[in-house]
């Protein structure tokens, strides 16, 4: 796989429940992060006295941020509308070359700052909610 642009990571918003998705504006930084819980299952008769996992369980849960420069567009309003509603819509990551990340996201987190001198910013947090599903491409 070739060396991928940063800008190609996108976070993309249901904007109204029916799938239409569009990618949050003013975005300059994303990440999505994967993290699944251990169970551990060691027990006096583990081999060796090594420590053993079971596999397949524990909890599996996701999270995906970005920050970037304020634009009051219609992305901006529905995600401050998700925030302040409590909803849990879907979202996808597009990860260039590698495939697409879809699933009910919560927005956990939502920062706005600006300097004297620069431009408005904000950050988002988002953390999975649900099932989510990786398409390949």
């Amino acid at each position: 796989m070739a060396a991928q642009n940063g800008k190609d990571l996108l976070i993309k918003l249901d904007m109204n429940g029916a799938g239409l998705f569009e990618t949050i504006a003013g975005l300059r930084a994303t990440r999505i992060s994967f993290n699944a819980e251990s169970v551990d299952v060691t027990s006096l008769e583990s081999a060796g006295g090594w420590r053993e996992l079971l596999a397949g369980a524990g909890v599996k849960t996701a999270a995906i941020s970005g920050s970037g420069v304020f634009k009051d567009e219609s992305t901006d309003e529905r995600a401050r509308q998700i925030f302040f509603d409590g909803e849990i819509p879907v979202f996808q990551v597009i990860i260039p070359d590698f495939g697409i990340v879809e699933g009910p996201f919560q927005v956990t987190s939502l920062d706005y700052a600006g300097a004297y001198n620069g431009e408005a910013t904000y950050e988002v947090s988002m953390s999975s909610a649900g099932a989510l599903a990786f398409t390949a491409v």
